[in-house]
């Protein structure tokens, strides 16, 4: 086990007063993946209501209602602290069945597993697969470490993912890039995936700073959701927490509000740090 403390402040400020309408904030990790041994959650200005609720996929997140007071600032900080585990072994795996698979009826996982693939996509998919005879932990392995070899990796702080084919395309990308880039591949081949936005302190970032971090988890017969870092060439493991999963990156949010104001136009800015250290 692994004990990790977690700081994560978020600051906005608006060039205009402003009044907020509900948000929801999910900076609660997921209990499948890491013991939550404390947490608080500082909001400036003190919202008139505060709830704590889990979602279908089983995501923690916290509704705040806020009053009608005006004010230029948003400040949500959250502390936890947190107990993680190494991934399961998969040297004793059982036997699955080889790549593609082919979805069961009625599918539950079927949101997890609908994409059109890029002819570019599924040529990847196609390739690497017949490296490995179509065995799925040895292609997820592959995949991994693939992306992690073949796209450069940086930093975009704002703007949704990249398309599959654009990362590979340009070969470069962030982390949400390249987990929607190996989602797409592990869904041309029916594997169902989804979508995961945590934290990780073990592994280098870049610029040397902790930022929120995401990964691709895929659901594998006998195992569950297994999760894989293509940003790191890893296995998902002691470093990674996650927050909340969602079929894309839609819904994975940390923060999602609304505000009101007073004039014709308005700047917004966002300020953030984040602290992951063992504890």
């Amino acid at each position: 086990m692994s004990r990790l403390a977690i700081r994560h402040r978020t600051t906005y400020r608006y060039t205009l007063p402003v009044s907020f309408a509900p948000h929801v904030v999910r900076l609660t990790p997921r209990a499948d993946v890491a013991r939550c041994l404390s947490r608080t959650l500082l909001v400036t200005p003190t919202p008139v209501s505060l709830a704590d609720e889990v979602d279908e996929l089983g995501n923690a997140f916290t509704r705040l209602a806020f009053g009608p007071d005006l004010t230029t600032e948003l400040v949500v900080e959250s502390h936890l602290l947190v107990e993680t585990a190494p991934p399961p072994s998969l040297e004793v795996a059982p036997p699955l069945p080889p790549l593609p698979w082919t979805a069961p009826h009625a599918d539950a996982l079927a949101r997890f597993r609908s994409t059109e693939a890029d002819s570019s996509v599924a040529s990847l998919a196609q390739s690497l697969s017949n490296e490995v005879g179509g065995a799925p932990l040895p292609f997820f392995d592959r995949l991994c470490r693939y992306l992690h070899d073949h796209i450069e990796r940086g930093l975009r702080l704002e703007g949704d993912a990249q398309t599959p084919s654009q990362t590979l395309a340009t070969r470069s990308g962030a982390c949400r890039d390249l987990t929607v880039l190996y989602l797409a591949v592990c869904r041309a081949l029916g594997v169902a995936g989804r979508f995961v936005s945590g934290y990780q302190g073990e592994e280098a970032t870049p610029d040397g700073q902790r930022h929120l971090h995401a990964w691709p988890e895929l659901f594998v017969p006998q195992l569950g959701w297994l999760g894989w870092d293509p940003t790191h060439g890893v296995r998902t493991g002691r470093g990674h927490v996650a927050l909340c999963v969602a079929a894309n990156q839609d819904g994975t949010m940390p923060i999602e509000g609304g505000y009101y104001f007073s004039g014709s136009t308005i700047t917004s800015t966002l300020d953030y740090s984040i602290t992951v250290e063992p504890a």
